[in-house]
């Protein structure tokens, strides 16, 4: 998520890895007129092996796969510059266009192949490789039930990739503008073998860019022009420098100095700058939420978060317009449910699935129904009181704020209720998660791609990503007839992830708190740059400065 959203967030349990927001710098005359571009990120660029990556905000600009994501999400040509797909929507068709590797290697279909069977393999241990479920054997394969090998794609001959689905799959071709899915040079990878992708020397890349000068830990990289682009006419910039500088403090003085084109901006500084001439900010599809721990060691509290009325309770005493407005004051959105806003529209009405999905007295502020609902939950399972223990992550800026607010209010509003909070570096709060050593955790979800099924599916009871072992087979069973009997009925499908989200909202098998606002300045001399809600979101392959 996302994902964008992808980018690298790093929050307590980001897994998915959003967010690096790009900070760039505008240096001289000189510096324009070659068309080089000075990016800053908030954290190094942990890996470039699209095969184990936890996000590809960047690295949607080195690695192509079928498609591209355009503005607003939509699909341009990439890789595929013909597709055919059968009447029952399990075989597609895919026809490369003549296109090369940065090293000059042609790209054929059997580098599809040998990346998709790569990334699915068990010993890869990607993260990602449940996005491939729905294609042929993919789920057996990473399971170790089958190898990878029978796996549902093949090269028919160099040009043409044929892939074969188990089920109908609604968003495959949004998927597939996804750098996950993108080829993989097989001889390169054999070459370096265990050093394969260990520094930007190590592979080779098959969009807009090449990266060089990374090494794995660096903190500084740079994008440079790939020549051997297929669409390298339409690429204006020569190079992009990026250097990690973590602090909003520091970009925001080199934008006021004239030395920036574009700085992301903290809660804090939004407050300030909000009125700004350079001021702009868009809803990205990235949902703060708390997280419950379903199977905690400790048997009391155990208990506690598997009543559902505690969790209500606590849902309904977050006053989440003075959280948006007053604690975090940046633009963030109130969210109606677990899918944001501006993620897909119903294919019949058109109205924002967010919209649909809401249930009343679920995330609206009511602090008189969340102490009945709290007493009632206390009562049910034996308790006069209760602590619990809220983990967070210190990388993220507005993490502090949130988890302050919290404790405040949830105290007050729910008696007997003792919130200890726990700030650590997001490493470590994911480790602490994976060992279900945790009671709540403040956590967030970015979009991989533009459907609801991308915030859905966490919640599922077999998701590596569902850390709190929610569990509900109603829910379960929604999911998979969304995802099978009607995978090709649009509108059926629609119903039940409509459904499938009132239900998660009854029960808050997890209780969303807001939705996040990107906001930054921007100098106008910057052109060109796309930014999407969902999956790779930061594009620079039109970017230019004027």
């Amino acid at each position: 998520m996302k994902q964008q959203r992808r980018f690298t967030l790093l929050l307590a349990t980001l897994l998915v890895g959003f967010i690096i927001g790009p900070i760039l710098f505008h240096g001289t005359s000189q510096a324009a007129a070659k068309q080089v571009l000075h990016l800053s990120a908030t954290a190094p660029l942990d890996t470039i092996d699209i095969s184990k990556a936890t996000g590809y905000g960047q690295t949607g600009n080195v690695y192509e796969s079928f498609y591209r994501l355009g503005k607003h999400g939509s699909i341009t040509p990439g890789l595929a510059k013909d597709t055919k797909v059968s009447a029952d929507g399990l075989t597609w068709t895919f026809t490369l266009r003549d296109a090369k590797w940065s090293n000059g290697d042609p790209i054929t279909a059997q580098d599809f192949v040998y990346s998709w069977q790569r990334t699915v393999n068990p010993k890869t241990k990607s993260q990602y490789s449940y996005l491939f479920e729905g294609i042929k054997n993919a789920q057996a394969i990473s399971a170790g039930k089958l190898k990878p090998e029978q796996l549902g794609i093949k090269a028919q001959d160099d040009k043409t990739v044929v892939v074969t689905l188990e089920k109908p799959i609604a968003y495959f071709k949004i998927l597939m503008a996804y750098p996950l899915f993108a080829p993989q040079n097989e001889k390169v990878a054999q070459k370096y073998g265990k050093k394969y992708a260990t520094k930007s020397q190590n592979t080779v890349y098959s969009g807009p860019f090449k990266i060089e000068n990374w090494n794995g830990t660096s903190n500084k990289w740079r994008f440079v022009k790939n020549d051997q682009y297929w669409d390298k006419s339409a690429v204006k910039l020569q190079q992009i420098n990026y250097e990690v500088v973590p602090s909003t403090s520091t970009s925001l003085d080199l934008f006021q100095d004239g030395k920036l084109d574009l700085t992301p901006l903290a809660p804090e500084q939004v407050r300030e700058l909000k009125h700004d001439k350079d001021f702009k900010n868009y809803p990205y599809a990235m949902i703060y939420y708390l997280k419950y721990n379903f199977h905690n060691t400790n048997k009391q509290k155990q208990k506690a978060l598997n009543n559902q009325n505690i969790r209500l309770a606590i849902s309904l005493a977050i006053n989440r317009n003075q959280l948006t407005q007053k604690a975090l004051g940046d633009g963030s959105l109130i969210p109606n449910g677990f899918v944001p806003k501006g993620l897909a529209k119903d294919p019949q009405n058109k109205k924002d699935f967010a919209a649909e999905q809401g249930v009343p007295d679920t995330v609206t502020y009511n602090k008189t129904k969340a102490k009945a609902l709290w007493q009632q939950g206390l009562q049910e399972t034996g308790l006069k009181k209760l602590s619990l223990t809220l983990i967070a992550s210190n990388d993220d800026a507005s993490s502090k704020t949130v988890t302050e607010y919290l404790k405040d209010q949830l105290e007050k509003k729910l008696p007997g209720l003792t919130l200890n909070i726990r700030q650590m570096p997001s490493t470590a709060a994911n480790q602490f998660q994976q060992k279900g050593q945790f009671d709540i955790s403040l956590s967030a979800w970015g979009a991989d791609f533009n459907d609801p099924i991308t915030f859905l599916q966490i919640p599922e009871s077999d998701t590596s990503y569902n850390m709190g072992k929610y569990s509900n087979k109603d829910y379960d069973a929604l999911i998979h007839k969304a995802q099978n009997e009607d995978a090709n009925d649009p509108n059926a499908r629609w119903q039940d992830l409509i459904q499938a989200s009132q239900l998660f909202s009854k029960d808050q098998g997890m209780t969303p708190l807001y939705q996040n606002n990107a906001s930054y300045l921007q100098n106008a001399k910057v052109k060109g740059i796309i930014h999407n809600t969902a999956g790779a979101q930061w594009s620079y392959k039109y970017a230019s400065i004027k």
